[in-house]
């Protein structure tokens, strides 16, 4: 059975280096990008079956360039890995199709477990959320 195929999209190395760290055993990891705009071109040549994005990037934000992913009629899943735990962005994220919204301060398991939940056809949203969300 072919594992699914990834692919990351934030704008901090850093993290794009650890979140590989952490996918690779569970996934095929088949490429970065640093802005919106990149992750555009890299979705519709790669075709990933799950896209790990953050609100935060610059050239496109992650909510507008899930917006045109859609559009452009880009399947895969997307998971929503980033630092703003408000409601509002929350609710602006699955407006533009995401399946799963993760917080960056979230434990390692839970970034892991979150895609096994979307790849399942499941959402998933960080418990996190109701205790940070004003």
């Amino acid at each position: 059975m072919q594992r699914p195929r990834i692919l990351l999209a934030d704008d901090h190395t850093l993290l794009l280096d650890g979140m590989c760290k952490l996918l690779e055993n569970d996934f095929t990891l088949i490429g970065t990008v640093a802005n919106g705009r990149e992750l555009l071109a890299e979705a519709e040549r790669l075709m990933p079956d799950v896209i790990l994005l953050d609100i935060s990037m610059p050239l496109l934000n992650g909510l507008d360039a899930a917006r045109q992913l859609k559009q452009r009629g880009v399947r895969a899943k997307l998971v929503f890995v980033t630092m703003h735990n408000g409601a509002d962005y929350v609710k602006e994220a699955f407006r533009a199709g995401a399946s799963a919204y993760v917080l960056k301060h979230a434990a390692a398991a839970e970034l892991v477990g979150a895609v096994h939940e979307v790849l399942r056809g499941n959402i998933y949203i960080s418990p996190l959320i109701n205790k940070d969300s004003p």
